[in-house]
């Protein structure tokens, strides 16, 4: 274990594999690896795969959906269900008043890094003139455009709520 994270595991974009893929590749090593926790992670991820759907419009002219085939799920679609997972765990923490779990921690090795507090701060130092709005929240739409997944909303919300 490194910080928390079985070695081996994980992805970022900088991997030249999708991020479909790497998870296929990490269930199986964890099988053949006997690691329950990777594995059941894993399970977790690809059991939410069904609920990437495609719109399309029937001949009657109804519209319905459709499962995505494995080779239409995007980098990005998989991100989402596993800050869906995370944001879940996170809930189910703090109802059980926890910091942290193993199953947590898998997830977040798979999603990329998101901006620390300080860039996020430096950023807004560098670029907001907060004259230029009513209210200081509403910087909020230009920090969350520039940063986009790589900054969680709670904590921009929680700075610009602490900005003097």
């Amino acid at each position: 274990m490194t910080d928390g994270v079985k070695e081996g595991y994980g992805w970022s974009q900088e991997i030249s594999i999708s991020l479909h893929e790497k998870i296929k590749k990490d269930l199986k090593k964890a099988m053949l690896q006997k690691d329950p926790e990777v594995r059941n992670t894993m399970r977790q991820i690809m059991a939410e795969f069904p609920k990437l759907t495609v719109p399309l419009t029937l001949e009657s002219g109804k519209k319905s959906t459709r499962p995505k085939k494995p080779e239409e799920i995007t980098d990005d679609d998989i991100l989402g269900i596993i800050k869906g997972l995370v944001k879940s765990e996170q809930t189910v923490l703090e109802i059980k008043e926890e910091e942290t779990s193993e199953y947590l921690e898998i997830l977040q090795s798979y999603l990329p890094a998101t901006a620390s507090r300080e860039e996020i701060v430096a950023w807004i130092r560098a670029n907001i003139d907060f004259s230029q709005y009513q209210n200081k929240m509403q910087a909020m739409g230009p920090v969350m455009k520039h940063f986009g997944k790589l900054a969680d909303g709670k904590q921009v919300n929680q700075i610009l709520k602490e900005w003097a």
